[in-house]
């Protein structure tokens, strides 16, 4: 307990979970009071003492087994267990993991086909490879499930369902099977490169297997490694899961790849001992014959390899990979018997496996819908759509559409994993206008960079957690050139259900430092209209402004924007004992705070910033000279908008006239996923922690305490 009261002296820690007490190493778990509806069995704690991982295991009667039977995924408790199973056992074991996940995803209400498309690979990898000895890297957590359900975490997928259709986290070292963590895809055939040169510097002999799909090979990263591969020449094996029958993005652009006995049997002959061997000796003998010899039986191959594969498929030779396939991704027959065949290779270099599967098996189609029409039954329409789902996304593509109407140059480019169903009506709207890009966030920026220097108003739409990965490119190729792109942050703060993956916790402190960027955050739809209104209008350097994902509860109509003074906030309700100054989305929690406290008989100023970069030093003058005690709020890391208030406040002097602030941000540790409202508990973000706070500033420390009961 020390050592938490010494970190937060004033008494709000930011690490309550939706109770009054502060969490140490000898608090008894068992008679808190968590929010939650399921049984813990598992619950770790930071060496500081907050929570700092928490497994939401159901209790064993939890379950109604409603599913249909599954003996041979009952009895599998680890991979080693998949190894005596026949060919026929294997099939039977992916139907039971297929109808498994069917069960799980539809009770969920939150389906992800892209796991069911790995089921067959899933278990042909893991028959044939010898995990966790041997390591398997996915590139992005959907493809993940059925891998969970063989390697001995059925209970924690099979809570997917109590959990209000939470996706279940990515492999991030839950256990010995999850050698990396996955993120936003792209990232496995790196590592994996990573792991393999470890281990020949090590003279071990564990193989590396790196699956990736269609989304992933969209990212420059992908090639990078794949590149680096090629010319380390280390043994790993790439296995690209293509689910669109292309190598291309644009599937009704392109051909279907073929999948018959003739593919069949050359996918086999490829990557059979013999064959291998054979193409090495012709070319170590082409090349004793002469160089232009070596060149010439290279081009051969290269041509006649291009011929007989699918569009593309010599791309991944010209990388240095060897190219095998393509290989019916539901056959475990042929999975099997090829896998066998790479996993026996020795000193070949790295190799990538074309596997081919369908995103709407039948099979599979017909398990969710009759699973999902069970579990619907007698459920009506208003039990399942939440009221007012009006989206801040919804408010942006409204406003958006209402500006590109007046400035016809605006075009819009998106980059990211999917697209919000908003977007998609903006993309409709906007026609060619519009440009989705995909996981190729690096080159999203530098693309709308050009498209400003031509002319245009470009609006680049990004996530939050994946505009980290382009912070290069918003660095050098937008803010350094002053290039007028407008960035919208989407999904910025806690995004619940994604848990710390797709968190938007560090735009607000990584935007904020770049010294041409204007940085501002809408408190609801309005002043979300007015920023995307003044965004259209900045033509001199660049901007960016965040909104949250999530649902609003405020408004259901559409405003027409009216720009806003560029480093102007604003006050919204006036007091004189305490200031809460919001930035961004929590605007609306002080508001909140400002209602518990006007019970309590304190008179409180509401301010909501505006913009982080330029500060509005006229609006924090008057704060300090009205006030005794600033508290600032802010949905985003150490850094950000509390930093730049620090650095105003204590070179204008205003910290030795004796104002007294206090910063609440997000807490210097990743927030597990959990739902919107205790992931803000957590956070210590609430209106009743901004209350809180406000009442320990004025001396009243028991009736803080008493708020957060």
């Amino acid at each position: 307990m020390v050592a938490v009261t010494a970190q937060y002296p004033f008494g709000i820690c930011p690490q309550f979970h939706g109770n009054s007490r502060l969490l140490s190493p000898e608090t008894d778990f068992s008679a808190l009071n968590f929010p939650y509806t399921l049984g813990y069995s598992k619950l770790s704690l930071h060496p500081k003492g907050h929570v700092a991982e928490i497994h939401s295991l159901p209790h064993a009667g939890d379950f109604t087994g409603e599913n249909e039977p599954t003996p041979i995924l009952d009895a599998i408790e680890s991979p080693m267990n998949l190894k005596n199973l026949s060919t026929k056992e294997l099939k039977q074991l992916a139907n039971e993991i297929r109808s498994e996940l069917a069960f799980i995803i539809a009770k969920s209400q939150k389906p992800s086909s892209s796991s069911l498309t790995v089921v067959e690979l899933t278990v042909a990898i893991h028959h044939v490879f010898n995990a966790p000895v041997d390591k398997i890297l996915w590139d992005v957590a959907e493809q993940t499930y059925a891998h969970k359900l063989l390697t001995g975490r059925r209970q924690i997928m099979q809570a997917l369902e109590k959990t209000n259709g939470w996706p279940v986290a990515a492999p991030d070292f839950e256990g010995g099977f999850d050698p990396f963590g996955v993120g936003h895809g792209c990232n496995s055939v790196s590592a994996g490169l990573g792991m393999a040169i470890a281990r020949d510097l090590k003279g071990k002999r564990d193989r590396v297997v790196a699956v990736i799909n269609n989304e992933t090979i969209m990212a420059g990263q992908v090639y990078e490694a794949m590149r680096n591969s090629g010319y380390l020449d280390s043994n790993m094996i790439v296995i690209l899961n293509d689910s669109r029958h292309s190598l291309h993005p644009k599937v009704e652009e392109t051909s279907k790849t073929p999948i018959n006995a003739f593919s069949s049997t050359l996918s086999k002959l490829q990557s059979s001992k013999l064959f291998r061997r054979f193409r090495e000796l012709a070319k170590a003998l082409t090349k004793k014959i002469g160089k232009g010899m070596y060149e010439w039986a290279a081009k051969v191959d290269e041509y006649a390899r291009g011929m007989i594969g699918p569009p593309g498929s010599t791309l991944f030779e010209e990388l240095g990979l060897y190219y095998i396939g393509p290989v019916d991704g539901h056959n475990i027959e042929d999975l099997v018997c090829v896998l066998n065949e790479v996993a026996s290779l020795d000193s070949m270099g790295p190799v990538l496996v074309h596997v081919i599967t369908k995103e709407e098996l039948e099979v599979g189609d017909n398990q969710m819908n009759a699973v999902a029409n069970k579990i619907m039954e007698g459920v009506s329409i208003s039990d399942t759509i939440p009221y007012g789902n009006r989206t801040y996304s919804d408010c942006f593509v409204e406003a958006l559409i209402s500006e590109a109407e007046r400035h016809k140059d605006i075009v819009a480019v998106h980059a990211g994993m999917g697209m919000e169903p908003s977007l998609h009506l903006l993309k409709d709207v906007f026609a060619e206008k519009f440009f989705d890009v995909g996981m190729a966030e690096q080159h999203a920026v530098t693309f709308a960079a050009g498209l400003a220097c031509g002319g245009l108003k470009p609006f680049c739409i990004i996530p939050s957690a994946f505009l980290q990965r382009a912070y290069d490119q918003v660095v050098h190729d937008v803010d350094r050139q002053k290039v007028p792109v407008r960035f919208i942050i989407t999904s910025a703060g806690l995004v619940g259900s994604d848990g710390p993956i797709h968190c938007g916790t560090f735009d607000i402190a990584f935007m904020s430092c770049l010294p041409n960027m204007i940085v501002m955050a809408p408190s609801d739809e309005v002043e979300l209209s007015h920023m995307v209104a003044t965004a259209a209008l900045i033509d001199d350097r660049p901007v960016c402004f965040r909104y949250p994902r999530g649902a609003l509860s405020v408004m259901e109509h559409s405003f027409s924007g009216i720009p806003i003074e560029v480093g102007r906030g604003r006050i919204l309700t006036e007091g004189k004992d305490v200031a809460l100054l919001g930035y961004g989305s929590m605007v609306q929690n002080c508001l909140r705070a400002q209602s518990l406290l006007s019970k309590l008989g304190v008179e409180v100023t509401v301010a909501d910033a505006r913009f982080c970069k330029p500060l509005d030093i006229q609006l924090l003058r008057q704060l300090c000279k009205n006030h005794s005690f600033l508290v600032t709020v802010e949905e985003g890391s150490i850094g950000g908008f509390a930093s730049h208030v620090a650095q105003f406040l204590s070179l204008d002097g205003q910290l030795d006239a004796g104002i007294k602030w206090r910063p609440i941000t997000l807490p210097d540790n990743y927030i597990e996923q959990a739902s919107p409202k205790e992931q803000l508990a957590v956070a210590g973000l609430t209106g009743n922690h901004i209350a809180a706070t406000a009442l320990s500033l004025l001396g009243r420390t028991r009736e803080a305490l008493l708020l957060m009961c």
